[in-house]
């Protein structure tokens, strides 16, 4: 990692209510707890370069969720989303965090609202980039089932010659082309991991990254936004008919101290793809100190 990001220290571990264990990389920095929560597919040290930007701000804290990074989980496992939450609320416990705040991305941010929702006051604050709460009612699960996202998944190349072909691969292609090359290679070098073969293997098994998509319209979380009383700040990319920049707004009204915020020029990957953008709204809506 480039010498402004935080070392490649080992893991702490939470155990989440169901006693898996979870993954949580101390990011560094000073202040406020900050925690951070990652996209499905992804792990906690994404985050790196936007903690960088906040380290004169905040501590950084961020878990790998179950089945993702280096916190295992069963390739048969349910991936329920509010296991999520109590993969957050593990990881606030075994920190003994107090007057928190968070940010997360997709799922990540999915996670934290319900989490908020497992237990209202977790949170002083949140700013949640495009989280997945769709309106309406729960998908059935053979409508679930057909996520084109899912089946992307399942198609996922998981093994590359070495760190350096993986993250060739992607920076030539769209979509993690998108993201800057610090967060690139920390999702490689933190997502992978080296085989007996030498080879390099995703750590988020395709099956499980499926699953999780699969699971995302099964929460129901967007019926009970009103119990959410912290401040949320919902940003979002460029807006489209359908998917997490489009349901942005519905979001933000449901929510009694929701606020929407746009970035025209970012995608999905947003916190990704700018992270020191990113970081600077995080400390201004978050209320972080510099």
């Amino acid at each position: 990692m480039p010498p402004d990001l935080p070392s490649s220290a080992p893991p702490l571990f939470a155990t989440s209510a169901d006693k898996t264990p979870i993954a949580i990389h101390d990011l560094g920095g000073s202040g406020s707890p900050l925690l951070l929560c990652h996209a499905t597919g992804f792990h906690g040290r994404v985050w790196a370069p936007v903690a960088a930007t906040l380290r004169e701000r905040a501590h950084s804290y961020a878990p790998d969720l179950r089945g993702h990074g280096d916190s295992p989980v069963d390739a048969d496992a349910p991936m329920d989303w509010w296991d999520f939450a109590q993969d957050v609320l593990a990881t606030v416990d075994s920190l003994r965090l107090q007057e928190v705040r968070a940010a997360g991305h997709s799922k990540g941010a999915t996670a934290l609202l319900l989490a908020e929702l497992l237990r209202p006051g977790t949170f002083v604050g949140l700013y949640l980039f495009e989280p997945i709460v769709f309106p309406g009612s729960v998908l059935p699960v053979d409508v679930a089932a057909k996520n084109p996202l899912a089946a992307s998944a399942r198609r996922r190349r998981s093994t590359f010659d070495s760190f350096e072909t993986a993250i060739a691969n992607f920076a030539a292609k769209p979509p993690m082309n998108e993201l800057c090359p610090e967060a690139l290679d920390a999702y490689v070098r933190h997502g992978f991991r080296t085989g007996p073969d030498g080879q390099v293997h995703l750590k988020c098994q395709p099956e499980v990254e499926a699953r999780v998509y699969e699971m995302g319209t099964q929460h129901g979380a967007f019926a009970r936004l009103g119990e959410v009383t912290c401040p949320v700040t919902v940003a979002r990319g460029t807006s489209s008919t359908f998917g997490p920049a489009a349901i942005a707004p519905a979001i933000a009204d449901a929510l009694p101290l929701g606020r929407l915020e746009e970035h025209p020029d970012l995608g999905h990957f947003g916190p990704l793809q700018d992270p020191a953008t990113i970081a600077n709204c995080i400390a201004q809506c978050l209320g972080l100190a510099t």
